[in-house]
């Protein structure tokens, strides 16, 4: 359990890794899959730079694609990739790639539903860890230069500064994700939930990223409200949920 408890009827999974002793300093539930979001946004932009070496030169058209998918967590452009790219058949790849144990594509039933890849807490971490030590530099300098600058708000107008971006001072970089709330945007809007494993009903809110000089910590907070949750009362128990981490070398936001 987190210090500060899980709120009633919030599932959770967690994962706070740190760099510098290289071990993880919380984990909770963190081998528990749920659907990402627009965290799988982060498995979209490697799968796009894996082949472009050894230069990893982007074309203007796609580095605006991919800054405003990255720091504005635009769905127009994670549509165009996962089209572009074969859809699941990326995220199967990148999770040969990188290791991932617990990370699948879509139900069968929605090959085009990117938001419902399945990921976990720790296999995020695994995504931190190979962009921070293992990606080539342009790579990493890109994909973490755009997570650093995140907007504070999405394109489709969701506020993005909550969890770590509410409780640590400007330095973190950040991918967040949101599915389910009331007007949020998604790729072919369902209208059924297809059976899976993970739960695709519930309202999903995400925080991941980076803490701390040299992105020492990498911190990811899934987490699945009761339909029909308030965007911004699941933001305030997200962020709750963050603040009540260990996160080395995190320096926390003064509240004015």
């Amino acid at each position: 359990m987190t210090s500060g408890g899980v709120p009633g009827g919030v599932t959770v999974g967690i994962a706070v890794f740190d760099r510098q002793t290289g071990q993880f300093v919380q984990q909770q539930d963190a081998e528990r899959q749920f659907r990402s979001a627009s965290v799988v946004k982060l498995l979209i932009a490697l799968d796009y730079f894996w082949d472009r070496g050894p230069e990893y030169a982007v074309p203007e058209e796609d580095r605006a694609r991919l800054e405003v998918m990255l720091r504005s967590s635009d769905d127009d452009a994670a549509s165009y990739y996962w089209d572009q790219r074969d859809g699941a058949a990326l995220v199967e790849r990148m999770a040969g790639r990188l290791g991932l144990t617990h990370t699948a594509g879509p139900p069968a039933s929605h090959p085009g539903f990117w938001g419902y890849v399945a990921i976990t807490a720790v296999d995020t971490v695994r995504i931190y860890r190979y962009l921070l030590e293992d990606a080539p530099q342009p790579v990493r300098e890109f994909v973490m230069g755009q997570l650093h600058q995140a907007t504070r708000n999405g394109t489709d107008g969701f506020d993005q500064y909550f969890g770590i971006a509410s409780v640590f001072a400007p330095g973190f970089s950040i991918k967040q994700g949101w599915s389910g709330f009331q007007g949020s945007s998604g790729y072919r809007t369902d209208k059924a939930k297809p059976e899976s494993v993970v739960d695709l009903v519930s309202d999903a809110l995400h925080t991941t990223g980076t803490v701390g000089a040299d992105d020492r910590t990498i911190v990811a907070v899934y987490t699945l409200h009761p339909c029909g949750t308030p965007y911004e009362q699941a933001s305030a128990r997200v962020t709750q949920l963050t603040a009540a981490l260990t996160v080395p070398g995190g320096v926390r936001a003064r509240v004015s």
